[in-house]
This record gives C-alpha cells, sequence and structure tokens, in this order.
C-alpha cells in the first residue's frame, strides 16, 4: 500500500553559534520536526531554555549527535533531567560516532537521581541508516578533527499524480474509491453492464521524490562520499564557521568557510543553504552571505537562534 505523502516538515534552528557560545547565539542544536516526530541533531548547552523560547515543547523522540566536542552534547544531561521531571516514562534513543555507549553510561552515572525513561544508545558509522515511518536517517563521515558524522533525513518517495478525469473515464466515481487508489489499492467498479477491475498503476503518475535534509555538523567541505545521496537537498545545513577572508585558518581547525559551504551545496544541488556554526569573532553574518552567494545561485541563509522554517514539497 502506497502512504500518501502530506506530513508537515519544519527546521528549528535553535542554537548557530560555534565553539564558543555569544549574546545571541547558543551552541549547536537543530530541531527537525517531521508530522509527530521530533527529533534533535546535536543539543548543545542550554539547548532546553531554547526549547521553550521556541515553544517547541520537550517531546523529543530521538537524538542525533555528529561528533565528541562539547559544545554539540553539552545540553543533553539537562534535557534529560528535564524529560525525567515532566514524567517521561517512553524510552529515549541517542545515536552518535564510536564512544555514544560510554556517553550515555557517563550521563547516567553523574546523575544521583535515576531518570524515569530507560536511554538507548546506538552507535553509526558512515553509511549506516535509521528507520521511521516514512523517512530514514544517513549518517555519513564528515571530515573533522575527531571522528565525525553528518545525517541525511531522506523521505519515501510519494505516489505520483492522481488522473480525475482518467479515473472516471474508467469508471471510478469520484467519492471514497478516489482515496483507495491513492493509496495505490485495486477497487472493482460498474462499468458498461459489468464489473472492471481499476488499479491505482493505470491513474498515478510516476512517483515524485519526497523531502529532504543535510546536516553537515562540524566539517571540512568535502562531500565526495555522501553526494550521491543528498542531491537535490531541500535544506543542506553546513558549517560555516569563517567567512572566507579565514580559509586558511578554516583549514587548520577542520572547519569550513561560507563561500566552501556554497560550494557544496552547488555540488549536490541543493534548492537552499543554511550557513550556521557561526564563529564567535562575528557579530554579523553579512560576509557569509555574500561569500556563498559567490559560489551558489540557490537561497542562502544564515538562521539566527530560534529561527524557524517550513519545508514545503517541490512538486
Amino acid at each position: 500500500m502506497v502512504q500518501i505523502a502530506g506530513e508537515t516538515l519544519y527546521v528549528y534552528f535553535l542554537g548557530t553559534a560555534g565553539a564558543l557560545p555569544t549574546i545571541n547565539r547558543n551552541p549547536s542544536c537543530v530541531m527537525i520536526r517531521r508530522g509527530s516526530d521530533t527529533l534533535l541533531f546535536d543539543c548543545g548547552e542550554g539547548a532546553q531554555q531554547q526549547m521553550m523560547r521556541a515553544r517547541t515543547g520537550f517531546t523529543v523522540d530521538a537524538i542525533f549527535i555528529t561528533h565528541w566536542h562539547a559544545d554539540h552534547y553539552l545540553g543533553v544531561p539537562g534535557l534529560l533531567q528535564t524529560m525525567s521531571f515532566m514524567g517521561r516514562t517512553e524510552p529515549l534513543k541517542i545515536y552518535g560516532p564510536r564512544w555514544v555507549h560510554e556517553f550515555v553510561e557517563y550521563v547516567e552515572g553523574i546523575s544521583r537521581t535515576p531518570l524515569g525513561f530507560a536511554l538507548q544508545p546506538r552507535e553509526l558509522s558512515d553509511g549506516m541508516t535509521v528507520s521511521f515511518d516514512g523517512y530514514h536517517i544517513r549518517a555519513f563521515a564528515n571530515r573533522h578533527n575527531t571522528l565525525g558524522l553528518g545525517y541525511i533525513l531522506t523521505e519515501d518517495e510519494r505516489p505520483g499524480r492522481f488522473d480525475r478525469e482518467k479515473a472516471i473515464s474508467l469508471g471510478v466515481p469520484p467519492g471514497p474509491l478516489f482515496g483507495c487508489l491513492q493509496r495505490g489499492e485495486s477497487v472493482t467498479v460498474e462499468f458498461e453492464g459489468g464489473r472492471r477491475e481499476v488499479t491505482a498503476d493505470q491513474i498515478l503518475g510516476p512517483a515524485r521524490p519526497g523531502r529532504k535534509l543535510v546536516y553537515t555538523g562540524d566539517t571540512r567541505p568535502d562531500c565526495r562520499g555522501w553526494a550521491q545521496y543528498a542531491m537535490e537537498a531541500d535544506l543542506l545545513i553546513h558549517d560555516a564557521t569563517y567567512d572566507d577572508s579565514e580559509a586558511e585558518r578554516a583549514r587548520d581547525v577542520y572547519h569550513s568557510t561560507a563561500g566552501e559551504a556554497a560550494a557544496v551545496a552547488r555540488e549536490i544541488k541543493a534548492h537552499r543553504l543554511a550557513l550556521v556554526h557561526i564563529s564567535s569573532r562575528y557579530t554579523g553574518t553579512k560576509t557569509h552571505i555574500h561569500d556563498a552567494k559567490e559560489q551558489y545561485e540557490g537561497e542562502v541563509i544564515a538562521p539566527d537562534d530560534l529561527e524557524m522554517i517550513e519545508i514545503t514539497y517541490r512538486s
């Protein structure tokens, strides 16, 4: 049976700072809310306060950590305690690269009050996937100065367009049978004094791709190992710690400049680029956006903390 698409898809930029927070930017934390599912990608210090400011609530289905630098995970212990205080009993899955099991053991070990729910760590590596209802998350190896991962959220294919006129011409009356065909089911109808089976393949056009989001984590600009899975991404969220004037420093510390992030967006034909992990040395992002637009013709944003965008279907 075909799953009819239509789930909402929102991205909340809860933390867009580099390693050091600023007055206006918290450490890394991106929330993706697809339908009723809520996923956190990294969870820097203060994430739970950002969730309150953004009015997202604390219902989180899974946390994905990109790497074990403190600005990407220090918000987890506090968030877990808040969830426990609020009565959570459902287990929480925490995904990450090597050492995720040790991280969960550490978090549980430093607490003298047991959580009211279980933590379920799972180690991921390059190419591994995690399946959800209607989409999956693919991990890929990035290029930082420690073992790290990026993540690609890819929705399942959507049904092709429903040809209403063809359905009617085959004897299907408007109404509930239309819905059956849209779900991939066959229907039987009265037609020219007899009975006829009409299949979804006769009515639906070619399958259409779902939406796709990419979050790189901290990295150098290198998509050779994962570009094929990220092509035509609706949104690329890429490390842009520096503007292009600091290209040498970016290379030295295994981060990216805005222009380098844009070159990746161009390579994978992304439809929108979000520049994040902005160094505390910058008070604004005009130069970041300028440098990115020199390399990439699509939409470029450098989101402020608490900014939310909706990812809609392109067709």
